[in-house]
């Protein structure tokens, strides 16, 4: 009896979060959503779990929010998963974390492949471990041809150093010749970001209940509708993630204007 019940109000559920997107997809989807994903050794703290069991349960999320924003239409989904500030964590967690990559794409990989997905990565690989470059890269290679959503995630990334990293090449390209400074607008400027070729954010997301950037793409965010939660990242469901479209949704966006 408890297991009809228990398969009942899985069916509603599911009908509710159908009706749900049948709903959010009449109105303009956010093309690029960036998400910060916070509060993951809270909630294990929470829990009395060691901190690396709500990073692996984080990524089951990552999954669940992949797939949703694929239905939605979302063109870039970028996931901060690990900033060039985190190394300063306690080298176990730091570890842990390097293999998340490993394990998320050995098994999400064949699904990603399957659902038209392509996967990127913005940051500095230099530091990366090698199995978890590895990992990115097999991935990256194995869906370098689909062209539905891009699963970018932001892995060993920092937007000062990119930034600083982008005005060394500007400068340089300007004492070469190769460029003209004259010619040096905004839109000349992004294409020596790690993001060149992506559109920039129309929707950031952070969860934890923090109200900050943390150093993430700062030159990109400059025009971004910002959605903040309380909710800790492991907790973040699928309607979470439609509440703040709907949010995005009913703001007007004016870019300056009136």
């Amino acid at each position: 009896m408890f297991n009809k019940i228990r398969l009942w109000k899985n069916q509603n559920n599911s009908s509710t979060l159908r009706e749900k997107i049948e709903e959010i997809k009449k109105l303009p989807i956010p093309e690029h959503v960036a998400i910060i994903m916070d509060g993951n050794g809270r909630w294990a703290k929470k829990r009395a779990l060691p901190r690396v069991a709500g990073h692996h349960e984080g990524m089951k999320v990552v999954r669940k929010i992949t797939r949703l924003s694929n239905k939605l239409g979302i063109k870039t989904l970028t996931l901060y998963a690990f900033s060039t500030e985190n190394w300063k964590r306690p080298k176990n967690e730091v570890e842990y974390i390097m293999k998340l990559p490993e394990e998320f794409l050995g098994t999400f990989l064949p699904e990603l492949i399957e659902e038209n997905v392509q996967v990127k990565m913005m940051g500095y690989k230099d530091k990366l471990p090698v199995h978890t470059l590895h990992a990115i890269e097999k991935a990256i290679e194995e869906t370098k041809n689909n062209n539905g959503l891009v699963l970018n995630f932001a892995l060993n990334y920092g937007s000062r150093a990119e930034i600083i990293d982008a005005v060394k090449q500007v400068v340089s390209d300007c004492r070469s010749g190769i460029m003209n400074e004259n010619d040096l607008n905004e839109e000349v400027f992004s294409s020596y970001l790690m993001t060149a070729n992506m559109m920039d954010p129309d929707l950031l997301i952070r969860t934890s209940g923090e109200i900050r950037l943390s150093n993430f793409m700062l030159w990109q965010l400059a025009y971004t509708e910002f959605w903040f939660t309380e909710v800790l990242w492991p907790d973040f469901s699928e309607e979470h993630l439609l509440e703040a479209i709907k949010t995005f949704q009913n703001r007007q966006r004016r870019f300056g204007g009136v």
